[in-house]
């Protein structure tokens, strides 16, 4: 991939949204955070102004990894997508062809991946692995316990 974060128009909304929520909100909570330490006297010993601190300090460093994820976004039109191969926002079902159980994934960005959800990331082993398959194709993915072979299955949106 070339360093872009491709998102649904819907993903972009939602993700720019907890952005502005992030900026809003959770600088205001961390402000009052660090307030309500301040008042509580010497700051050298003030263990709850040093977390309200470094509370301040992640919260900056999340608004701009997500500020960079924003910048580097390409909305894409999921009735646009090729489902000749597996690209990014592919639903791809899988076969494992050691046990015969499918799978089916969705692969999208690194910043829309969750396992639990069955969203992988093109950038992931399996996401690499798949990528450019067509129905009937093998993939072979390594894993820390060795090589998982598995073929497609199906591709849609």
């Amino acid at each position: 991939m070339s360093g872009y974060n491709y998102m649904t128009k819907e993903s972009y909304k939602r993700f720019k949204g907890e952005l502005e929520d992030l900026k809003t909100n959770g600088r205001q909570e961390v402000a009052k955070a660090i307030a309500e330490a301040r008042e509580k006297g010497d700051l050298s010993e003030n263990a709850e102004y040093d977390a309200a601190k470094d509370a301040q300090g992640m919260l900056e460093l999340k608004i701009n990894e997500m500020e960079k994820t924003l910048a580097n976004a390409r909305i894409l039109d999921e009735s646009q997508i090729d489902t000749s191969k597996v690209t990014v926002l592919s639903l791809v079902t899988i076969k494992n062809l050691k046990n015969g159980k499918n799978n089916q994934f969705k692969l999208v960005s690194e910043s829309e991946a969750d396992a639990r959800a069955k969203k992988i990331s093109v950038t992931s082993p399996m996401g690499k692995g798949l990528l450019g398959k067509k129905v009937g194709e093998k993939a072979v993915i390594e894993t820390p316990r060795g090589n998982m072979e598995f073929e497609v299955v199906d591709i849609t949106v």
